[in-house]
């Protein structure tokens, strides 16, 4: 079986929910999203032509509405950053934000991050790939819905650069625990650390975050490299 038919629809890095895109964001997408998006196609990328420069290449699976993408680009300008979303708010939303603070090391994907993964990212080509604060599904008859699963996993390892790491959060214990043993069952991956890693400080604090730490709610941050090949 191919990886690509291995791959066809088991799950999706996204559930389309209704929601309002602004007058703002629907303006930036209509006038920056060809300056900075990526049309999605069936074939591989060349990445260093999409940003104009070699740098190395940072992924980001589902960036929400933006902030932390946008604030992790301006602090790491020796390294580009492609997002993939789907929700057009967030999208508008980190077009304006790469507008107002002149970010240039950002790039976007507005597709399903399976369908970018298997055809348009060639393996052995990413420096680092992030998943921050994916929906954790909480109830037990929609954890299939959840992003982080084995084939998606083995599919992003697969695009990481030998020593490439993989940073995930979320505020969830239960999918806490899920993430950190399907990252653990994956053979390419290792832990950095014996179990959950302490937050790095090249992940910023969302406001989302800060309000649920003052609640008491905990954050988990996991973060496996690649293991070099043999």
């Amino acid at each position: 079986m191919t990886e690509e038919s291995e791959m066809h629809r088991p799950i999706r890095s996204f559930v389309l929910r209704t929601s309002r895109t602004s007058n703002a964001q629907r303006r930036a997408v209509d006038t920056l999203l060809p300056q900075f998006g990526i049309d999605y196609r069936p074939e591989r990328l060349d990445l260093d032509a999409a940003f104009g420069r070699h740098a190395p290449k940072i992924l980001e699976i589902g960036f929400g509405m933006g902030e932390t993408t946008a604030a992790v680009a301006q602090a790491n300008p020796e390294q580009d950053f492609l997002g993939v979303e789907v929700h057009t708010p967030g999208v508008g939303n980190l077009l304006k934000l790469i507008d107002a603070d002149h970010i240039a090391n950002i790039r976007i994907i507005q597709h399903d991050a399976v369908e970018v993964l298997t055809h348009m990212i060639a393996p052995d080509t990413l420096a680092g790939a992030h998943i921050f604060f994916p929906d954790p599904w909480p109830k037990k008859r929609h954890h299939k819905r959840r992003l982080v699963q084995p084939p998606l996993v083995h599919l992003l390892t697969s695009r990481l650069a030998p020593g490439g790491y993989l940073h995930l959060a979320t505020d969830w214990d239960e999918y806490a625990q899920q993430m950190l043993a399907v990252l653990s069952a994956e053979p390419a991956l290792e832990n950095t650390v014996a179990d959950f890693a302490p937050r790095p400080p090249t992940r910023p604090f969302t406001k989302f975050e800060e309000r649920g730490l003052r609640l008491g709610h905990g954050v988990w941050d996991l973060l496996f490299r690649r293991r070099a090949a043999p």
